[in-house]
């Protein structure tokens, strides 16, 4: 089963924007886990405008479920931060600085020879490395050669799409998990996935590891209450696919 990792950077910008620490971004991890969430998954940067780095290390020490911290590796405060915490899996996200949410993926050919060289230093340290990729065939293959463990597919594109035709828009990211699963490359997916077009996606993706989903499901858990919000994504996930 496609395993749902709830994203909870939006319970750090509501806490930052008072100030305090209401909503305690820690129980937020304790409680999507509680919930039933299969992961967890932060993105701080640089800035620290919802994430804080403090929070990543606090996260780390209590929660026991699987931790995937996202952000910019070119960053040396993130590679740092990364190799501290120790997560279960490390997204690298091809973030400028300032940047408001990640809104493309890696060009894996352009960028070869640096995640060549960092890929691995996070690998030697015993953390799942997954690259954010367009769902483009030639970007999938790059990140085969970069010695990534997995990628994340980008879904923009797709959700964006999906409301017009649902078809068209899934096409690409067929043909590009299937590649991946090919080149023995795991399969993740995020960004705009929701209630509406989550179970699409995961019937036909193959092989699909695991989504990231953390504002859709947070804003549905302010009318719905958390922990409802997380059980109707899993369910989303769980419930039987296309033969």
């Amino acid at each position: 089963m496609t395993r749902l990792s709830v994203n909870i950077n939006k319970f750090a910008t509501l806490r930052n924007s008072r100030g305090g620490n209401n909503p305690d971004v820690v129980k937020a991890a304790v409680d999507a886990q509680r919930f039933g969430a299969d992961g967890i998954t932060v993105h701080p940067r640089p800035d620290e405008r919802h994430i804080r780095y403090q929070d990543v290390l606090d996260i780390r020490k209590i929660i026991t479920t699987e931790f995937n911290i996202e952000g910019n590796c070119q960053e040396r405060k993130f590679i740092d931060l990364v190799l501290a915490a120790k997560p279960d899996q490390v997204t690298l996200v091809p973030d400028a600085l300032g940047q408001i949410t990640s809104n493309h993926g890696w060009d894996t050919l352009r960028h070869a020879d640096y995640l060549k060289s960092i890929v691995p230093v996070f690998q030697n340290a015993g953390i799942r490395v997954s690259l954010f990729v367009d769902p483009v065939i030639v970007m999938i293959e790059g990140a085969e050669e970069t010695g990534a463990d997995r990628i994340e597919l980008y879904t923009e594109a797709y959700a964006t799409k999906f409301r017009k035709n649902k078809e068209e828009a899934i096409a690409p990211y067929v043909k590009a998990a299937a590649r991946a699963r090919e080149l023995g490359l795991g399969v993740n997916a995020g960004h705009d996935l929701d209630l509406e077009n989550l179970r699409y996606f995961a019937e036909h993706i193959p092989g699909l590891d695991e989504v990231s989903i953390g504002h859709a499901l947070i804003s549905d858990a302010l009318y719905m209450g958390y922990e409802n919000a997380i059980q109707l994504y899993k369910r989303q996930l769980s419930e039987p696919r296309l033969s």
